[in-house]
């Protein structure tokens, strides 16, 4: 019952949102033309009411040329500080404190031949960049001749902009998500400390095998430091000393992920399919993702990106739809080598020594003498650290370091694909981050594909840090065609949600990877897909936002194990086991739920189960690996691990939310709250007026409504900023939202406007045809080419 109204409520959300398209129709949008240098023909931009960018371009190249022009009119700071984050640029803008991340961010560069880097992508690659940048730098250039105001943040930091080359799009990798280095150095230092069973519970490996300690490794040799100049190298830009670092910490692993799915037409209302994604990343204002629409002869396309990067990774064009997740196959590895005694930059390889190659570079510094950066990098990859006293060194070896493997950039080979084998070639060339890409086409046809370059590892793992001697070496990568895919399945649907999705038959030589996510967002969609023998977008959408944890039909039936409990806590258990598993944000057991399972439950478990040399560095553990502990283990050794934990959550409510459990709301806990990265730099009031929110949500990092939240003040920091439910074939029936909206101007419309939807669990349409996109416009910018200097 409760999810059929969920339904009815989405199916009143598009009457809602079809009856204000109505309503727009009737209103003038406002006009202006506007000269763009750079520009080679008249172009139109169409911004609708929810801040949607429409460009219609006479070229291909000018649509590109426009996608960046638009880009930096609306998100040029956020765009800028990711540029010079990921050159390692920061400290000539900010000082001395970011010159370390500078240094750290340089030794991820691509460093290889940039021929080879554009050939990966296919041959319009390197056209879209150059439009794309000249497109930025047309609007910056507008900015540097008083045309236009320098935007409020450059105000603030006392900045500028820079102008950008085309290969800084490409030569900057450290935005992407690869894995499994700081996992690696996690299982040798509880190895050290305890031994190899100890990793029972730290993380799950599927499919199951057994761990062992590569020959030639000492575990006890992997310093705890050893990454932070990958940690440096891959984080955001924190104006605060340590806070970036912190809420990477307090985050979960399996807070990062996302949930796609497609449907076929024989199990649909519309008979058509249907396709939706919503890739879960940490919120921010502005939205890490940015919508936009291209129109040109020769090229259509619509959907989301991220917006420093040209055309888009998620979306349709007029023929086929695509959707991406995580597939997380183990594209890093971190090396240990011996060192010279004589000379640190030499290390043992083989039957003798190697020379690391030193480059030297000038890291310039606001208000400082400009440092030198040295940056060592071995046959494997970057130096991250180096221990001269024991004579060693660590170096990080990614998939990064090879042509083709800018995140994200390869959907500039298959935004354009036409069908399911033109789809499925551009995705074999397609390098990180390693994806499941669902499809969707107008004929009827659905399928996944996954994707990356995934090395080949010969009689070793990749599951911990191994010697950088020679012994360990990848042998290329997989073949495209050995991972896996499906066309047109029998079931009708396909999903994924970054959890183990190996075929059963699928072969055990063929080594992809460990360490999956959870599957407790899997569980859900694969229960209510199965079960819906006519999807419809109403029931697509109420998918996307539904909060249902499946884990609670897990373990709330082992309360029954707590002997005698004292009143409260019997009252707390009766109030679980009544419980539909659904964290509401007006629901008390969700609130106590969810700081169980999250802040308590793991926690005592380790500190019951694993070894004491090994809890500080498990702490909480893995939730899958803590449940079957707990399912596994008899009532009498689960009872008082359940009851201690329990008790501990209903003291950390009570303390929050009184006493009364009856009133207890997760949504008073659990809160959406985006604070912009200035905020430290700012007064109180001024800080106020950049955030967004708070507003309670429903939702938890296991639920397909993706709300993963800290343990320090259960603010929601990641989930889904983008949301997207595609009518294939008949596009103008489609939605989407961004939060908190699609402008990262403090002062326009669409800075916070749609943050209101998204809590709520509501979509805009996303409008493609040209005539319902006249209806919805709120802006008409009419483009046409600045003549140069005679």
């Amino acid at each position: 019952m409760g999810q059929d109204l969920g339904r009815q409520a989405r199916r009143s959300l598009m009457g809602l949102a079809l009856a204000s398209l109505a309503m727009q129709a009737a209103a003038e949008p406002a006009r202006s033309t506007h000269q763009v240098a750079g520009l080679e023909a008249p172009a139109e931009i169409l911004v609708d009411r929810w801040g949607i960018a429409h460009i219609y371009a006479a070229s291909v190249r000018d649509a590109f040329f426009l996608q960046g022009y638009n880009v930096a009119r609306d998100r040029l700071w956020q765009i800028d500080l990711w540029r010079k984050r990921g050159l390692g640029l920061l400290a000539e803008d900010f000082g001395p404190d970011f010159a370390a991340q500078d240094r750290a961010s340089r030794l991820f560069l691509y460093r290889g031949d940039m021929d080879a880097e554009w050939a990966a992508y296919g041959p319009p690659a390197k056209g879209y960049a150059e439009a794309f940048t000249a497109g930025i730098n047309a609007f910056v250039g507008e900015i540097q001749s008083g045309a236009r105001p320098l935007p409020e943040e450059f105000k603030i930091t006392g900045t500028t902009p820079d102008l950008w080359a085309p290969e800084d799009v490409v030569r900057i990798r450290s935005h992407g998500l690869t894995r499994n280095a700081a996992a690696e150095v996690e299982r040798a230092r509880i190895t050290c400390a305890a031994g190899l069973e100890a990793n029972a519970l730290n993380r799950r490996l599927e499919p199951d095998h057994r761990l062992s300690v590569p020959e030639g490794l000492d575990p006890c040799t992997i310093p705890a430091e050893v990454l932070t100049d990958y940690r440096l190298a891959t984080q955001g830009v924190t104006f605060k000393a340590g806070q970036v670092v912190a809420l990477a910490e307090d985050i979960p692993a399996d807070a990062i992920g996302s949930n796609n799915w497609t449907v076929a037409p024989a199990r649909t209302a519309t008979g058509r399919p249907i396709l939706a994604n919503d890739p879960h990343r940490a919120h921010g204002v502005p939205s890490l993702r940015y919508i936009v629409h291209m129109e040109a002869p020769g090229f259509s396309a619509i959907g989301a990106g991220e917006p420093a990067l040209p055309g888009i990774s998620i979306g349709h064009n007029g023929t086929i739809a695509f959707g991406l997740t995580i597939f997380p196959a183990d594209q890093e590895d971190l090396y240990v080598y011996e060192t010279d005694p004589a000379d640190p930059n030499r290390y043992r390889y083989g039957e003798g020594w190697a020379t690391m190659e030193v480059v030297t570079e000038t890291v310039e510094v606001a208000g400082q003498a400009p440092r030198t950066a040295e940056l060592k990098f071995t046959r494997h990859g970057p130096v991250v650290f180096e221990d001269p006293e024991a004579h060693r060194a660590y170096a990080v070896r990614s998939v990064w370091s090879d042509p083709g493997t800018s995140a994200y950039f390869g959907s500039a080979d298959y935004m354009t694909a036409q069908n399911w084998n033109e789809f499925s070639t551009a995705m074999g060339r397609f390098g990180t981050p390693s994806e499941n890409q669902v499809y969707a086409d107008t004929d009827g046809n659905i399928g996944w594909i996954a994707a990356g370059r995934v090395p080949v590892r010969q009689g070793w793992d990749g599951l911990m840090p191994v010697p950088g001697d020679g012994r360990y070496e990848w042998h290329g990568f997989m073949d495209a065609a050995d991972l896996p895919s499906r066309y047109n399945p029998e079931q009708g649907w396909l999903a994924t949600a970054n959890q183990f999705n190996l075929p059963g038959d699928y072969p055990t030589d063929r080594v992809v990877g460990f360490e999956w996510s959870n599957a407790a967002r899997m569980t859900r969609i694969s229960q209510v897909l199965e079960a819906d023998a006519s999807v419809s977008l109403a029931d697509a959408m109420a998918l996307q936002t539904d909060p249902t944890n499946v884990t609670a039909a897990d373990l709330v039936p082992l309360l029954r194990d707590i002997v005698a409990p004292e009143p409260r806590l019997a009252k707390a258990i009766a109030l679980l086991q009544s419980w539909d598993g659904r964290t509401e944000a007006d629901s008390a057991a969700a609130a106590l739920y969810e700081v169980w399972l999250f802040k308590h439950l793991g926690q005592a478990t380790v500190q019951a189960a694993a070894p004491a040399a090994a809890r500080a560095l498990i702490g909480g553990g893995d939730q899958p690996a803590v449940s079957a502990y707990l399912n596994a283990a008899s009532p009498a050794a689960r009872g008082p691990i359940l009851a201690s934990s329990l008790t501990a959550a209903i003291e950390e409510v009570t303390g929050k939310l009184g006493p009364d459990l009856s009133a207890w709301t997760w949504g008073d806990l659990h809160q959406a709250r985006f604070e912009h990265a200035l905020a430290p730099l700012l007064p109180a009031d001024a800080a106020e007026r950049l955030a967004v929110g708070p507003a309670p949500m429903a939702g938890t990092m296991l639920s397909p409504l993706a709300a993963s939240w800290r343990g320090s003040d259960y603010r929601v920091v990641s989930g889904a900023s983008f949301r997207m439910v595609l009518d294939v074939g008949a596009w103008d029936n489609s939605v989407a939202i961004n939060t908190p909206g699609q402008s990262g101007d403090p002062a326009s419309l669409h800075y916070r406007d749609l943050f209101p939807l998204w809590v709520k669990g509501e979509y805009v349409p996303l409008l493609y045809s040209r005539p319902a996109i006249e209806a919805a416009a709120s802006t008409v910018l009419t483009l046409t080419p600045k003549a140069g200097p005679r």
